[in-house]
């Protein structure tokens, strides 16, 4: 996936009377690898993107950018109950995120719970692969 960068105007020109600046796209090989890998194994749905009107193409992306947040909001509130439901977890969590401004407090609370999922996700799956190793 691509992202935009633009260059700065030259001589601190910018504002309503500077000329728009080209737009210069960073290019990842391993992402572009992976875009050719999909276009290759599902040319027809490359095709019918491919043909999609601009407007719709666009909403499309709009669409999933919304999807992602939307995805991410439920996983924080889920999170949040989760820490809610056990007094003595949700009290550990305050004592962490004290000096933490209190409009963030959950934020935060919810990132340190995904994190410490992740690691203990990622210690048992560890476990399991060197139990397989072993033979057990």
């Amino acid at each position: 996936m691509s992202t935009t960068k633009t260059k700065p105007a030259p001589n601190g020109a910018s504002g309503a009377g500077a000329p728009p600046q080209p737009v210069n796209y960073r290019i990842n090989p391993e992402v572009e690898a992976k875009i050719d890998n999909w276009i290759t194994e599902k040319p027809k749905d490359w095709q019918y993107i491919q043909t999609m009107p601009r407007d719709r193409l666009e909403r499309t992306v709009v669409l999933n950018e919304v999807r992602q947040l939307e995805r991410q909001q439920r996983m924080r509130e889920g999170m949040m109950e989760r820490i809610n439901a056990n007094p003595d977890l949700k009290q550990a969590y305050e004592i962490l995120v004290k000096d933490v401004p209190q409009d963030q407090r959950e934020e935060v609370m919810s990132q340190m719970a995904r994190q410490k999922q992740r690691t203990v996700a990622r210690t048992q799956t560890q476990e399991q692969t060197k139990g397989h190793a072993v033979g057990v």
